[in-house]
């Protein structure tokens, strides 16, 4: 299994990027996608995630309606639209895949992307 995250870069404060997780080397039909941060000094936070099969979404609080989590069924790949952006974003993004139920544990995920770096200049 492999998941590949892309899309990290340096943008200022207010800005939009998006980071994308393209996952391959098994069926996650059943499976929920996550994306996690960690910020320098940091533990690794819980942002957004998705099920494959029914969409459902589920955010963390600091999200506050700025990020959209999504995925392309065709492309196997999850997405994560960040609007709004602010310093404290400030993180590299790691994408998980994962059967678990609770699905804002990192220990319910069983695969891990290696991380792509977002930075947010104020």
């Amino acid at each position: 299994v492999q998941l590949q995250a892309s899309g990290g870069g340096l943008v200022q404060t207010g800005d939009s990027l998006s980071v994308s997780c393209a996952a391959s080397g098994r069926t996650f039909s059943n499976y929920a996608m996550g994306w996690f941060r960690q910020a320098p000094g940091k533990e690794r936070e819980f942002v957004a995630a998705i099920r494959w099969s029914t969409r459902y979404t589920n955010y963390a609080d600091f999200v506050e309606g700025r990020f959209t989590i999504s995925r392309d069924n065709a492309k196997t790949t999850v997405y994560l639209q960040m609007n709004s952006l602010k310093p404290e974003d400030t993180a590299i993004y790691y994408c998980a895949a994962g059967s678990g139920t609770h699905l804002y544990k990192a220990s319910e995920y069983d695969y891990w992307g290696q991380g792509t770096l977002v930075t947010v200049s104020s």
